[in-house]
């Protein structure tokens, strides 16, 4: 038994340093994936590109056009990979678009400064009519009962040109029990099916969306019919001097805590502080590898912000381990045996340390929601630290510790527990 829950712990070691390893390196043979270098940075560390177009030709949109417009721009930058990327109205007639790491600034420019292609078509892709059809597109509450129920309660509400209406009627007409596709740049927006011929130049879209999806349709189609083009104002390279000055200030300030931690924990808790030390190093390392498979593959962005939501989720693992270390120093001083101090203690911190958690992660959750720019990538770290560190907490320290015990090595001492005054004494010669 000693033997075998020696070699278990040794393994644990082992795991950890594997993937401190794979952490730092990459996998072997794959141009170091899963490794920090592929970790995606984000405009503030590694630089990019800051755009501010403008309404050509002195043009003053409406505020529903501008947001339209910054619904259409953000959308192109998600399809492009740039999910982190911040769209802002400047002024009356401005955008600012700020991009982390292009490495083709006109390639994407090109792509952003081109006019929304909006196409009504039918079930052969054949195009029925265009953007320019469309005078007004918006999100409404439902109209009639029917559509209450079968459209969320909300509804978008379609107005065509002249030579849109009778387009749209002559289509309508040829496509009765048939869906109509609403393609944006060659994405597929909506697929509604005609119900009957619509002659009047309005029409209704209902389907099973949320208000908030209802006005991003509303916000795309209309963008699609916007009478007005950009151009560009002016275009900033973002160097990556003040970002890798910012990165590097992260990095010191991240090893010098994570240093003070794992000396306190080894000073205070003694072997229980190793194990939880042990837990960090595979903590930090899940951590950086996620980071850089998402970055990778979701273009997952690291931000100054970021770094700070990771150094805050290694306070709340160190946090959990020694909620558990004191709950298990509280058994043993109460009289029990420290295998059941530690299963006790275990047992008894976790739904401290499980509420703290959780609630943490819906606050996560709802900055990644309605967060924007820094304040995503912020919560996003700090999500991924907090779900790693429950799991490294609740798991690892624990499977370490029950292991550690059965090599032999149960002097509570070592473990950092002592017993309590003489009336714990006395309960344990009872």
């Amino acid at each position: 038994m000693r033997v075998r829950s020696g070699i278990i712990f040794v393994l644990i070691l082992l795991i950890a340093a594997g993937l401190c390893l794979i952490a730092y390196f990459g996998i072997p043979g794959t141009s170091g994936m899963l490794g920090v270098a592929n970790i995606r940075q984000g405009l503030d560390l590694k630089g990019g590109v800051t755009i501010v177009y403008q309404a050509k030709d002195g043009i003053i949109p409406t505020q529903a056009q501008m947001n339209s417009e910054i619904t259409l721009l953000q959308g192109r930058l998600s399809r492009l990979g740039f999910n982190d990327a911040q769209v802002a109205q400047q002024q009356t007639n401005r955008i600012r678009c700020d991009i982390p790491g292009v490495t083709d600034v006109q390639k994407t420019v090109d792509s952003l400064g081109q006019m929304a292609q909006l196409e009504f078509t039918d079930s052969t892709g054949k195009v029925l009519l265009t953007g320019a059809d469309v005078k007004t597109a918006k999100e409404q509450p439902a109209t009639s009962s029917a559509n209450q129920l079968s459209s969320g309660g909300v509804e978008i509400a379609l107005t065509f040109t002249d030579e849109g209406t009778k387009k749209f009627a002559d289509a309508t007409t040829a496509n009765v029990g048939k869906p109509i596709n609403i393609v944006l740049d060659g994405t597929v927006l909506s697929s509604p099916t005609v119900q009957q011929a619509i002659t009047g130049g309005n029409a209704v879209i209902t389907g099973s969306f949320t208000p908030q999806e209802a006005t991003t349709l509303a916000g795309n189609i209309q963008a699609g019919a916007l009478p007005f083009a950009l151009e560009i104002l002016n275009m900033n390279n973002v160097g990556a001097r003040l970002g890798a000055n910012s990165l590097a200030s992260g990095i010191n300030a991240g090893i010098i805590g994570f240093i003070l931690v794992f000396l306190f924990m080894l000073i205070v808790y003694r072997l229980s502080g190793l194990t939880a030390n042990v837990s960090l190093f595979i903590y930090l390392a899940l951590e950086l590898c996620i980071l850089s498979f998402f970055g990778q593959f979701f273009n997952l962005s690291l931000t100054l912000p970021g770094i700070a939501g990771i150094i805050l989720s290694v306070g709340m693992a160190v946090d959990a381990n020694i909620i558990i270390f004191e709950r298990m120093k509280d058994e043993f001083a109460n009289g029990k045996s420290l295998r059941i101090s530690v299963d006790a203690g275990f047992r008894r911190a976790f739904p401290a340390i499980f509420d703290s958690h959780v609630t943490v992660i819906i606050t996560g959750f709802v900055l990644l929601w309605l967060g924007t720019g820094t304040v995503r990538g912020f919560a996003q770290t700090l999500l991924i630290g907090t779900i790693l560190s429950l799991f490294t907490a609740l798991t690892v320290t624990q499977l370490q510790l029950r292991n550690l015990q059965s090599t032999g090595l149960d002097n509570p001492h070592l473990f950092g527990a002592h017993r309590g005054p003489a009336k714990n004494k006395e309960a344990v010669a009872k």
